[in-house]
């Protein structure tokens, strides 16, 4: 028979392994979440990079599709930078910037809007469009939403249980949002991002999504205006609401390498940068001139032959 003390310490032995054996099962839980949500080690990333240098904020291709998705509304709606960092920063929280089938109860979406409190039919929010537009109208009715803290504002609109959540995301979604609305140049570049599956682009699928997130407005209605040559769309530049020409091209130039992988682009050139599938892996790359001809002012976006 063990003495007492001989217990004690198997005992503690027995506790110490147990306690060991749930720390590697919490650190594989844990990496394994990491990989779900960026796409595991090699998978296609798109990169922030800050305005003066610092840590990238690093996201999957279906993640800065999204976010672009979600900026791109607020454009069309003419809404402040704020509106779009206070939706980014919403949806990290609640879906992780992932169009996902599932949550809370009867919750869907980007934002886990639910059906049963009037937020439109599960088809319906489970469009990144849609929900997106859903979210800043319920924004816009919020006095001085732009003024408010983060928390507060998303609070108003989501009703969540967990409104200081919201807070951990803004720094984040503020960066973003520089890079999304065109405000920040060549700051989001995604690498690796490889046309999927070798198929074939569309230009006027690339169109007819540019018009659905940003408006009619974003494309000319003349033909002569906007040309899609061959595999070539080739958007002129001009001033919006609030928004430069410049920060208006790099707006649409980061919306299309943002979306490169699923509208399956090759190829984008804004001004003097240009970024293509092939050299993904080195970002927006400066260049001289275009034996082409095509002006710098325009966005040029090239689809996968």
């Amino acid at each position: 028979m063990l003495r007492r003390p001989q217990r004690a310490s198997v005992r503690r032995k027995r506790l110490i392994r147990a306690f060991a054996a749930l720390a590697v099962l919490l650190g594989l839980a844990g990496y394994l979440v990491v990989q779900y949500v960026t796409g595991g080690p090699g998978a296609p990333r798109c990169t922030v990079q800050p305005e003066g240098g610092g840590e990238p904020y690093e996201l999957s291709p279906e993640q800065a599709a999204n976010a672009a998705t979600i900026s791109a509304v607020g454009a069309s709606r003419d809404l402040p930078e704020r509106a779009v960092t206070i939706a980014l920063a919403t949806a990290m929280q609640e879906s992780g910037l992932r169009n996902i089938e599932y949550g809370d109860r009867d919750s869907v979406g980007l934002f886990q809007q639910r059906p049963s409190q009037d937020w439109g039919t599960a088809e319906e929010i489970m469009d990144p469009v849609y929900a997106a537009g859903e979210f800043y109208k319920h924004l816009a009715q919020v006095p001085g939403y732009s003024r408010l803290p983060l928390t507060v504002a998303a609070q108003k609109v989501q009703r969540s249980a967990y409104p200081q959540a919201y807070a951990k995301h803004e720094a984040n979604a503020a960066l973003l949002t520089g890079a999304l609305t065109g405000r920040t140049p060549a700051a989001l570049s995604c690498a690796q991002s490889r046309p999927a599956e070798n198929a074939p682009g569309d230009t006027a699928q690339v169109r007819e999504r540019l018009v659905r997130e940003f408006g009619p407005e974003v494309l000319p209605r003349t033909a002569a205006a906007t040309r899609a040559a061959g595999r070539t769309l080739t958007v002129p530049v001009t001033a919006a609401a609030g928004v430069a020409a410049d920060q208006r091209g790099w707006q649409l130039a980061t919306w299309a390498v943002a979306h490169a992988s699923e509208l399956r682009i090759e190829r984008i050139s804004y001004g003097d940068r240009r970024w293509t599938a092939e050299e993904s892996g080195k970002g927006w790359q400066k260049v001289t001139g275009d034996s082409r001809g095509i002006r710098p002012t325009d966005v040029r976006i090239t689809t996968a032959h």
